[in-house]
This record gives structure tokens, C-alpha cells and sequence, in this order.
């Protein structure tokens, strides 16, 4: 299993891209017939393992509804590739009926036009709608105002320890009720220089990487990303105090090990070189193949504030003003996500189930005897209540803000200082 890389780009189309074949937008039905004809184009966004599973998928709903044709393929060479295709197919009036969307798209695509607004179907108590995360749920609902898709992929934040580490250091595990001097004291006597062991990691990539790993440290700390305005906010007294915390981690006890490359801190957990990192169900299975010793707790908190940060992406319908094919996308979609279905998706693949009612279905059990501690991440989704935001923009921002967390922790910067500036450059992206 492979970590599907988050990317916070938001591509525009250039005039010169020739949209790809889907639906054709317009000229369709115009009164719904469930029993007519109809074809859907889904662009899934995935490769290898992940794509087979779905289009295995793909093919048991065609058999439930004979007349229902899915034309199913990844969409593009890579999932960042997707939004150009898009945006492309926008401009052509040439455009999938159901595309897998990074949560980062989702105010982009809304602003688009082209989007369903499913709010009224998913009212429905059939569909469960609160089984998925609330921070998933907001994803999809950028603006508030319309609902343009299912979540796709949930994961969130928590954090893994190394037993092997912890042993030798004679230092107490980690529990749900732990604090954040409960873990800066466990990180620093964790660390030893003498054996080059840490205790704990964080990147300095500047990347989303390291931005996204802050977010929870903000959350907790009783602050916001952007104002109602939406403006930065980060910059308030609660993000200096929590960026300090990590700089004092990170220069006056040294116990951190300051990642310039955002994978090599995974490979020292994995060594036991590092006591404690935060990460995602992807990093489970290469635990499991290296035979690392380790456990899953969730973050340490602030006042029993225990927050995490969820990379929700979504399966967004669009409408192609056919009644016959809108129906169909949505009656997929909302098939695809239901527990059964997805058990056999996203539970099958390693992923944390969309839902909560999975939680008690066999394929789950066997998951969690597969990678220990993938319960604790799938509990740990109720911890994502706060998205992140979906705004055009936000790459700027994340850019700002993850060159100020790095100058920070390499003792180039004062945090106050830093998140100003950052927040100066935020506001200048989120305002183009």
C-alpha cells in the first residue's frame, strides 16, 4: 500500500489543453427514466491494486442495473493531473460524471458550476450521512451552502511509538490521556545523542508535510487557520505559543529529529533510530514489512483537546444536465460508499473506513490483526472534526506558513515573527 500524496496544488487549465473523452455536458435527457440506457464516465484517480478493486466494483453495480454502462479508468497518469483534466473538460463542455478530487479542490470545483448539489439526497436517514467524519462532511460541503460529493479517502493524524525505543529508554508508553509536556518530557529522554536516537521527528521540508502536522498543534491550542474573513489567523497568540512549544522541543531540548526530506524520518522510526513520529494508516504497512515494534495512540492534547487533521478527498459529481445520468452517478456513489461496498474498497486496500458502522464488520477485524494499532487511527477520526481549508489559495498559504515552521525549528526565526510574515504572504495568495 502506498501513501496517496496530498498535493495542495490547484493547477489552472491552460487554453492550449484539449479536454479528454467523458460526457459530453448538455443535450441530454431532460426527464429522468431510471430504466433507460445510460453510460457514466468515473475517473477513480487510482493505479494498480486500488484501480483493479474499483473497477471491480464498477462492474458488480452493472450487474445489479443491467441498463447502467460505467466507463471506468484512473482519469489521468497521476491523481494531481486530474483537476487540469477538469478544468480542461469544463472550458470544452466535455467532463466525467464522477471524478476522484483531492479535499483541497473541493471550494475550486463548487465555484465551477459544473458540480451536482446532492444536499437534498443526502438528507435522507438512509444514507447515514453522520457515519462519516465530520471534518470528511465539511470537505464535501465547501461553502456550506451545496454538498457535491461523497467522501472518497478519510486518514488522520496519530501517534505511532516505537516499543523498541521506549524500552531501552525505560520511558512509560504513551496513552489517549497524554499531554503535551507528557510528550515533550517522553521525547526528551527518549533522546540520546550518543546512539543518534530521537525523540520524537518533524518535517522541515517546508512542504504540505510540514504544514499539515502543525495544524492539530494550532486546533488544540485554541486557534484558527483563517478568520470568518478569510483571512489568516494563525498568526494569533495561541499559534506563536504552539509553534514555541515545538521550537523549545526542537532547539533547547534537541529531542527532535528535523526532517529536510518529509520520508526519511518514517525509515528512522522504522530502525528504531526515533521514539514517536505522527502519521497516517499509510505508514502501517511498511512497518509491518520492516517488523518494527510500535504503538498507535492519539495526539497529545491541550485540556483533553485531543484534535487531529483529516486528509479527506471525495468522489465530486458533476452535472451533465442529463436527468438519466445524473440519477445514475449519484445512485453509484452513494452505493460505492455504503459500508459493504466499502469494505471492500477502502477497508480491503489499508485505508480507514469511511464509516463508522465498519468498525464492527469482518474485514475490518482482519485488518487490524494485519496492521496493529489500524483501530486506533480508525477511532481516531472522531478526533477530525476541523477540515482543512478547501479555499483557492491555499497552496500559497501552505507554502508560507511551512517555510516559517521550518525557520522556526532550525533556530533561523522566532515563531511570532515567522507567522507574521506568513500570514502576510497567506493573505496576499488568498486574496489573487
Amino acid at each position: 500500500m502506498h501513501r496517496i500524496i496530498r498535493s495542495t496544488a490547484l493547477l489552472a487549465a491552460a487554453a492550449t489543453i484539449l479536454a479528454t473523452a467523458g460526457c459530453a455536458a448538455g443535450g441530454g435527457a431532460t426527464e429522468l427514466d431510471p430504466e433507460a440506457p445510460v453510460t457514466l464516465t468515473w475517473w477513480t484517480g487510482q493505479a494498480d491494486e486500488a484501480e483493479t478493486i474499483l473497477e471491480g466494483l464498477a462492474a458488480e453495480f452493472e450487474e445489479l442495473h443491467p441498463n447502467v454502462t460505467i466507463d471506468v479508468s484512473s482519469g489521468a497518469s497521476s491523481t494531481e493531473e486530474l483537476l487540469q483534466k477538469l478544468s480542461a473538460g469544463f472550458a470544452g463542455n466535455n467532463y466525467p460524471n464522477i471524478s476522484y478530487s483531492f479535499g483541497s479542490w473541493a471550494s475550486e470545483l463548487e465555484s465551477s458550476g459544473r458540480t451536482l448539489d446532492i444536499t437534498e439526497q443526502v438528507d435522507d436517514p438512509e444514507v447515514a450521512w453522520d457515519e462519516f467524519p465530520e471534518a470528511a462532511r465539511k470537505t464535501v460541503q465547501p461553502t456550506g451552502e451545496k454538498t457535491i460529493g461523497f467522501p472518497a479517502v478519510v486518514d488522520n493524524l496519530s501517534l505511532l511509538y516505537n516499543t523498541t525505543v521506549f524500552d531501552a529508554a525505560g520511558v512509560e508508553y504513551p496513552t489517549d490521556d497524554w499531554t503535551w509536556d507528557d510528550f515533550r518530557d517522553a521525547a526528551a529522554k527518549l533522546t540520546d545523542p550518543a546512539t543518534e536516537t530521537f525523540g520524537y521527528a518533524y518535517s522541515v521540508s517546508g512542504s504540505e508535510e510540514t504544514t499539515w502536522q502543525f495544524w492539530p498543534h494550532l486546533w488544540q491550542n485554541g486557534g484558527e487557520i483563517l478568520d470568518d474573513e478569510g483571512r489568516a489567523a494563525f498568526n494569533s497568540s495561541a499559534g506563536a505559543d504552539a509553534l514555541e512549544f515545538l521550537r523549545q522541543m526542537a532547539q533547547d531540548d534537541k529531542s527532535i529529529y528535523l526532517d529536510q526530506t518529509d520520508t526519511r524520518f518514517g525509515q528512522l522510526f522504522a530502525g528504531d533510530r526515533i521514539g514517536m513520529i505522527t502519521s497516517g494508516p499509510w505508514q502501517l504497512n511498511d512497518l509491518k514489512i520492516a517488523g518494527t515494534s510500535y504503538g498507535v495512540a492519539q495526539l497529545p492534547g491541550t485540556d483533553g483537546d485531543h484534535q487531529t487533521v483529516q486528509g479527506a478527498d471525495l468522489w465530486a459529481l458533476f452535472d451533465t444536465r442529463d436527468a438519466n445520468e445524473n440519477h445514475w452517478a449519484y445512485e453509484f456513489t452513494e452505493w460505492l460508499t455504503s459500508a459493504e461496498q466499502d469494505e471492500k474498497w477502502n477497508v480491503a486496500y489499508g485505508n480507514l473506513p469511511l464509516r463508522t458502522s465498519e468498525t464492527d464488520s469482518a474485514a475490518f477485524e482482519e485488518q487490524v490483526k494485519a496492521l496493529p494499532g489500524y483501530d486506533v487511527m480508525a477511532e481516531n477520526a472522531s478526533n477530525a472534526v476541523n477540515p482543512r481549508p478547501t479555499v483557492p489559495g491555499y497552496v500559497g498559504l501552505s507554502e508560507a506558513i511551512g517555510a516559517a515552521i521550518s525557520q522556526v525549528l532550525q533556530g533561523q526565526s522566532q515563531p511570532q515573527d515567522a507567522l507574521d510574515e506568513a500570514a502576510r504572504k497567506a493573505d496576499e495568495a488568498l486574496s489573487d
